[in-house]
C-alpha cells in the first residue's frame, strides 16, 4: 500500500512538473508573442521608452531584475505627494467654505435691509417716474417743433431777404427762394394727415411769400436791363440765374423779355443811326467814330458799310444773349415746365423750350427797329442810283448778307424780311435799268462800224457783263442753281445787244456779214468762258460761230475755185460720170478745148503763188487771226478736193482716149506723133486729132498741196 502510495505521489509529482514546465514555457510564448505583437507606433509605448531614455539606464540583468520594483516605488511616491497636495487643496477648500458662508448671512441681511427701504420709497419713485416720463414727453414735443419751425416756418432776416425791396438779390436770395419753394412742396405731406388746417396755412403763406419774391426778382431784373451793356464780355451770372429763376414763372419770364427786347430794340436802333450819322439820341456821342454818311460816298460802300453794321450787331447780340439760352437752356426748360404747372393758362410750351430758339426770337425781336431803318435807309439808296452795274453789285451783296444772317437767325425774322424785301427792290431796279439801256441800244446800233470791229455799244456792254460775272461769282448762290440765276441777267444784258449785232449782219454783204458776226460773238465768247455758269449762253454763241466761220469757208473756197481757174473745169464735170460715154464727152466740152485748158492752166499758175496771201486778205478784218487761218486752211482743203477730182477726171479721159487709139492704130497702123508746139501729145486717127488734156493742164494734186499749206 505504501508502495502503491509512493507509486502514486511519483506519477502525481511527475505531472506537477510536467504542468509546471508546460505553464512557464506558455508563460514565456504568451510574452514573447505580445512583446513581438506590440506596434511601437503606439504612443504609450513610444512615452514609455522615452521614460526609460530620460533616465539613462545601463542594459544589465541586475538592473533589468531591479526594474519593476524601481518604477513601482517611484509610482508609489508620486502618489504618496499627490496625497498631501490634494491635502492642503481640501483644507484651503474648507476655509473658502467658511467664508462663502459668510458672506452669505450678510447678503441676506442686506437683502431685508434693501426690501424694507423699497417699500417706504415705492411712492417717491413712481413720481419720480412720472416726471421723468413727462419731462421726456415735452422734450420730444419740443424738438419737434423745433424741427417743424426750422423746416416749415422762414426766419425773420430770411423772409426780409426775400420780400424787401431794398435788400439785394444775390446767392442769399435764392437760397431762400429755393428753400421757400421745398417748403412748399413739403407741405404737400401735411395735406395727407387728418387735420388739413396746418398744411393749408402753410401752403397759402409760402405762396404768398413765393409770389413776393418773384415780384421783387420781376421787378430787379427790368431795372437791371435798363442799364445792362451787352458789350461786356459776359452777363452778370446773377442776371442769367434771375433768367432761369424767371422761367419758373412764364408770365413774369415773357414780360421781362419784352422789356428786355425793348430796350435793345431802342438801343441798337439808337446804335444804327449814330453808326450813320455820328450823332446819338442819348446825347453820348463818340468823337472818334467815323460816320458812314460822312465817309461812304459811293452807293455800294454806303449800302455794304449798313448791311456790315447790321451784321456785326447780329452777331455780337446772338452772342452776348447765347449764354442766356444755350448754356441754361435745359435749366429754363426744366424752370418753365414747373411754371406750367403753377400757370396752367401760359401759352408758352414748357415741354418743347428750345434754347436756340428763344435765342433766335429774342435776337429778331431786338433787330426789328434796326431791320426798318435799314430797309428804309438803304432803299433810298438804290433809288439814286443809276448805273445798273452798281445796282446789281448791291443786289449780290444784299444777298450774301441774306444768306449769311439766315445761318444766323433763321429764315423767318424781320431783318431777312427787309433782306428779302431789298434784294428784290434793287433788282426790279436793275431790270429798269437794263430795259432803258436795251432801249438806248436799238436806237444808237444801226449799222456796223467800217472795219466791222465790234461795236462801242457791244464793247462797253461786255464790260458791263464781266463786271456783272464777278459780282455773281463772289455771291454765295448754291452752285447747281447759279446758271439758271444768272440767266435773266444775260437775256437783259448780253442778249438785246447780240440780237442788234444779227439784225445789222442781215444788212451786210457776204462775206462781211459773216466777219462782222464773227467778230461780235467771239468777243462775247472770250468774256464769258472764264465763268462756269454761262454755259449755256456759250453753247448758242458756239453754234453762230460755227456758222459764221462755214459760211466764210465756203466764201473763200469759192474765192479759190473762181481766181484760179478751176470753177469751170469743175462745174463741166461734176455732173458727168466715170463711164465711157461721159468721158468722151469731156473733149467736146467747152473748157477742155486746148486754148481754154491751156489758159486755164496759165491761170492756175499765176494764182498759186499769192494764193494764200491773196485769200487771207479777204478775211483781214477779222479780229481773230488764229480763226481766220483756218477758215482759209480749211478752205485751201476743199480746193485741193477739188482739184484732185479735175485731175482725176482728166487723167481718166486721157487714159481712155490712149487706150481706144491704141486698138484703132492696131487695126490700121496709124502713127503717134508729138506736138511740138507747147509739148502738147496729139494722138492722129482716121477720124481727127485728140490731144492728152494732162499735157495742157499739167500741175498734179501734190503740188498744189504743199503751194496752199
Amino acid at each position: 500500500m505504501t508502495s502503491h502510495s509512493s507509486q502514486e505521489y511519483s506519477a502525481d509529482y511527475e505531472d506537477r512538473i510536467e504542468g509546471a514546465a508546460g505553464q512557464r514555457s506558455n508563460a514565456l510564448s504568451n510574452k514573447l508573442t505580445g512583446v513581438l505583437s506590440v506596434s511601437y507606433t503606439d504612443s504609450e509605448i513610444r512615452d514609455a521608452l522615452r521614460l526609460l531614455d530620460l533616465k539613462n539606464l545601463q542594459n544589465s540583468p541586475d538592473l533589468r531584475r531591479r526594474l519593476r520594483h524601481d518604477l513601482q516605488k517611484e509610482v508609489i511616491d508620486c502618489n504618496s505627494s499627490i496625497v498631501q497636495d490634494f491635502g492642503q487643496v481640501a483644507e484651503q477648500l474648507k476655509r473658502i467654505g467658511d467664508t462663502i458662508s459668510s458672506l452669505n448671512a450678510c447678503c441676506e441681511n442686506m437683502r431685508r435691509q434693501v426690501a424694507a427701504a423699497r417699500q417706504d420709497n415705492a411712492p417717491v419713485l413712481d413720481e419720480a417716474s412720472a416726471l421723468l416720463a413727462q419731462k421726456e414727453n415735452l422734450e420730444k414735443k419740443n424738438r419737434l417743433l423745433s424741427a417743424f419751425k426750422k423746416h416749415f416756418v422762414l426766419p425773420e432776416e430770411e423772409l426780409m431777404a426775400l420780400t424787401s425791396a431794398p435788400e439785394a438779390i444775390d446767392a442769399h436770395f435764392f437760397a431762400v427762394l429755393a428753400r421757400t419753394k421745398q417748403i412748399h412742396a413739403d407741405c404737400q405731406v401735411l395735406l395727407g394727415s387728418e387735420n388739413q388746417r396746418l398744411g393749408l396755412e402753410l401752403m397759402d403763406q409760402t405762396s404768398r411769400q413765393l409770389n413776393s419774391g418773384y415780384q421783387k426778382l420781376f421787378r430787379w431784373v427790368q431795372k437791371e436791363f435798363k442799364i445792362l451793356d451787352l458789350e461786356n464780355p459776359q452777363i452778370n451770372a446773377v442776371i442769367r440765374r434771375s433768367l432761369r429763376t424767371l422761367a419758373e414763372r412764364p408770365t413774369l419770364f415773357e414780360s421781362c423779355l419784352d422789356s428786355f427786347s425793348q430796350a435793345r430794340e431802342h438801343v441798337l436802333t439808337d446804335g444804327f443811326y449814330s453808326a450813320l450819322t455820328g450823332s446819338s439820341t442819348d446825347q453820348d456821342n463818340d468823337p472818334t467814330m467815323n460816320p458812314i454818311e460822312f465817309h461812304a460816298h459811293d452807293t455800294l460802300r454806303y449800302t455794304g458799310d449798313i448791311l456790315a453794321w447790321a451784321h456785326s450787331a447780329t452777331v455780337s447780340e446772338r452772342e452776348s444773349l447765347e449764354s442766356l439760352f444755350i448754356s441754361e437752356g435745359h435749366e429754363m426748360a426744366q424752370g418753365i415746365r414747373a411754371g406750367r404747372q403753377s400757370e396752367p393758362w401760359s401759352e408758352m410750351d414748357g415741354d418743347a423750350f428750345d434754347g436756340r430758339q428763344a435765342l433766335d426770337s429774342l435776337v429778331n425781336r431786338n433787330m426789328a427797329g434796326v431791320a426798318r431803318a435799314l430797309r428804309q435807309r438803304v432803299e433810298q439808296a438804290i433809288h439814286g442810283q443809276d448805273d445798273s452795274v452798281t445796282i446789281y453789285k448791291i443786289v449780290n451783296l444784299i444777298s450774301f448778307y441774306r444768306v449769311t444772317l439766315k445761318k444766323l437767325l433763321g429764315p423767318d425774322s424781320f431783318i431777312m424780311e427787309s433782306l428779302s424785301a431789298l434784294e428784290d427792290f434793287a433788282m426790279r431796279h436793275f431790270e429798269a435799268l437794263q430795259n432803258d439801256q436795251t432801249a438806248t441800244i436799238h436806237a444808237e446800233l444801226t449799222r456796223a462800224p467800217s472795219d466791222l470791229s465790234i461795236p462801242d455799244v457791244l464793247d462797253e456792254t461786255l464790260t458791263q457783263v464781266k463786271a456783272l460775272m464777278k459780282s455773281y461769282e463772289s455771291s454765295l448762290t448754291p452752285v447747281d442753281s447759279r446758271e439758271i440765276d444768272f440767266k435773266p441777267v444775260l437775256s437783259q444784258t448780253l442778249k438785246p445787244v447780240l440780237e442788234a449785232c444779227d439784225r445789222i449782219a442781215e444788212s451786210l454783204q457776204t462775206p462781211a456779214s459773216s466777219i462782222f458776226l464773227l467778230n461780235c460773238y467771239i468777243a462775247a465768247r472770250f468774256t464769258l468762258q472764264p465763268f462756269d455758269f454761262t454755259q449755256s449762253l456759250i453753247g448758242q454763241i458756239d453754234k453762230v460761230v460755227s456758222s459764221s466761220s462755214g459760211n466764210l469757208i465756203t466764201y473763200q473756197h469759192a474765192y479759190f475755185l473762181h481766181v484760179s481757174g478751176l470753177h469751170p473745169l469743175l462745174i463741166a464735170l461734176t455732173p458727168l460720170t466715170d463711164s465711157d460715154a461721159d468721158l468722151v464727152k469731156i473733149h467736146d466740152l467747152a473748157p477742155f478745148q486746148p486754148n481754154a485748158l491751156t489758159e486755164a492752166s496759165q491761170t492756175l499758175d499765176e494764182f498759186l503763188p499769192t494764193a494764200l496771201m491773196d485769200a487771207s486778205d479777204n478775211l483781214k478784218q477779222l479780229n481773230n487771226n488764229g480763226l481766220a487761218r483756218d477758215v482759209t486752211s480749211e478752205a485751201a482743203d476743199r480746193f485741193c478736193e477739188d482739184f484732185e477730182f479735175v485731175e482725176a477726171r482728166l487723167a481718166a479721159v486721157d487714159e481712155w482716149v490712149a487706150t481706144d487709139e491704141d486698138r484703132g492704130q492696131t487695126g490700121r497702123g496709124d502713127d503717134e506723133e508729138e506736138s511740138k508746139s507747147g509739148g502738147a501729145k496729139v494722138l492722129r486717127g482716121e477720124r481727127r486729132d485728140l490731144v492728152l488734156l494732162r499735157s495742157l493742164y499739167p500741175r498734179t494734186s501734190g503740188e498744189i498741196r504743199v503751194l496752199l499749206s
